[in-house]
């Protein structure tokens, strides 16, 4: 019996699992980044021409969110690549959760049904990320 082939499994799926969590950490981050951005620099015309719920609420909560993303997103980076404080990963992802679920009750009272899928996806995708640096494949902090 092959005993090597049967210890490496393991240590291969941490790997993958590592691989697959950094992909999406970026691709979530690079996402929630470029939203954040836009709705905290660009001119509100600018934002209600994107996203027309922003006509409907003040500029300070479009803002506020604005940041939550922006604060989100280099969250789901940083610390796990700076491995300073590597568990704020998890709850930034955590944050981003609850901000998509806002979302989706939001777009929901407003008769926009058709937006909360993405917002699904989108708190899927932190979920994997705050279960997989939270428990399955946390980082190590720095020695």
């Amino acid at each position: 019996m092959n005993t090597t082939a049967h210890a490496a499994t393991p240590v291969r799926r941490r790997r993958g699992l590592h691989i697959t969590l950094w992909v999406v950490q970026v691709v979530l981050g690079a996402m929630f980044l470029m939203a954040g951005i836009m709705k905290l620099t660009q001119p509100i015309d600018a934002v209600v021409a994107s996203l027309s719920w922003a006509a409907d609420v003040p500029e300070m909560l479009v803002r506020f969110i604005g940041a939550a993303e922006f604060a989100g997103a280099l969250g789901l980076i940083l610390p796990s690549l700076t491995r300073i404080k590597p568990r704020l990963t998890a709850l930034a992802a955590i944050g981003l959760i609850v901000l998509m679920m806002l979302a989706s009750g939001f777009h929901i009272t407003r008769g926009e049904s058709a937006m909360v899928p993405m917002n699904l996806v989108l708190a899927a995708a932190a979920a994997f990320v705050a279960w997989g640096r939270g428990k399955a494949a946390p980082i190590a902090p720095r020695a």
